[in-house]
């Protein structure tokens, strides 16, 4: 196959995939704003999780949730946290405790009840490599949520894995290639934000909920 039609191919799966998510994950799009912004009205955390390239997209995530979503300077976003970001937490915990518990021990100190977990996962926690199972420390601190009076919302792919039957919600990219369901989180998550700005701005403005 030459570059031309190695492009083709790929833009074509591209709008198949659009086209599936538009058919068969509506709602479950629509109850990932509906949690966010509830989470915007009380004031609750969101926590966002990810390996990998995922968790570039939980960083991104996060910054849209606290900036992306207000008008201006002075007006509030989602508080939001991306556990992946502290470094030196997370190099700490991975030598003393190991990679399991690189989300999940965070967690235990920043926690509220209520909170959200957002865990990102092309492929949900399903499979393997030479370091063991996949994903093993989302689906840990998505059970810590569950356990302890919050919500796990899954971004996953493939046939959606572990964290598809673990999640409150579970958002499952139709495709199985990474490159695919990690462009595709991207694009959900900026889906949903700008929904969420759209709909934090008319609540401002009208004091009501759609």
């Amino acid at each position: 196959m030459n570059d031309l039609k190695y492009i083709k191919s790929y833009l074509q799966d591209v709008k198949k995939i659009a086209d599936k998510c538009a058919q068969d994950q509506i709602a479950e799009i629509g109850e990932v704003i509906k949690l966010l912004f509830n989470a915007w009205l009380s004031g609750k955390w969101v926590f966002i999780i990810g390996n990998g390239g995922s968790a570039s997209t939980a960083s991104h995530f996060v910054a849209d949730l606290m900036k992306t979503v207000t008008e201006k300077p002075g007006d509030k976003g989602i508080k939001a946290m991306a556990l992946v970001d502290n470094i030196p937490l997370n190099s700490a915990l991975v030598n003393d405790w190991g990679w399991s518990s690189v989300f999940e021990e965070p967690l235990r100190t920043y926690w509220e009840p209520g909170s959200l977990v957002i865990a990102i996962s092309v492929h949900g926690g399903s499979g393997k490599d030479k370091a063991g199972a996949w994903s093993q420390n989302l689906l840990k601190a998505m059970q810590f949520a569950k356990d302890n009076g919050g919500k796990a919302i899954g971004f996953a792919g493939f046939d959606g894995g572990a964290m598809k039957e673990m999640a409150y919600t579970c958002i499952v990219v139709p495709a199985e290639s990474t490159p695919l369901v990690e462009s595709f989180h991207v694009v959900l998550h900026h889906l949903i934000v700008f929904r969420l700005k759209e709909k934090i701005k008319e609540y401002l403005q009208k004091g009501e909920v759609k």
